[in-house]
């Protein structure tokens, strides 16, 4: 997965933490979450705060 797998991003965080409220989160915890999915494989040049906006708020629609 790199940064711009959304929907697979998505998937991996809900079942990697069905408990957590991706609102709850700084951005620099977000991407560490991120960063440790299994399958993840990309680097932090390639992303930005919007990058991880779209994830969370893909995420956050997801949940609810």
């Amino acid at each position: 997965m790199t940064w711009e797998d959304t929907d697979d991003i998505v998937d991996a965080l809900m079942a990697a933490y069905p408990d957590v409220d991706p609102l709850s989160l700084s951005f620099p915890k977000f991407q560490e979450m991120i960063k440790s999915l299994p399958g993840f494989d990309d680097v932090d040049e390639n992303c930005n705060e919007g990058v991880l906006e779209a994830i969370q708020m893909a995420w956050y629609e997801m949940r609810r």
